[in-house]
């Protein structure tokens, strides 16, 4: 009686899951994976947004950023309006398909 309490105990600490400490082997690599993912969509997200401060328009209006055109919108909405919505999807796609790799790696060691 005393063995199954203890082995309960043990799985349950098995389960525990640190995304700042984790686990050597699969969760490691998929946490790596999840950092590198949210680097790079807090690079398109905020970064565009302290670049277009940088670059305001002048008095004299001759910002590039404003005076270059992506399939008829100014580049500053269409990256905004558009280009994040699909930079958020890839990064999604790729996610899974990192994991899904990650996952086949793992289970053949088993």
């Amino acid at each position: 009686m005393a063995s199954e309490q203890d082995s309960t105990r043990r799985d349950d600490n098995d389960y525990r899951v640190n995304f700042f400490r984790p686990r050597p082997g699969f969760m490691r690599q998929k946490v790596r994976y999840t950092w590198i993912l949210l680097i790079l969509w807090a690079f398109f997200t905020f970064g565009f947004q302290f670049l277009l401060v940088l670059m305001q328009d002048t008095p004299a209006g001759d910002s590039l950023i404003t005076n270059t055109a992506i399939f008829g919108f100014p580049l500053h909405y269409w990256f905004s309006g558009q280009f994040l919505i699909i930079w958020f999807i890839l990064l999604c796609f790729l996610f899974n398909v990192f994991v899904d790799n990650l996952t086949k790696i793992y289970r053949k060691r088993n």
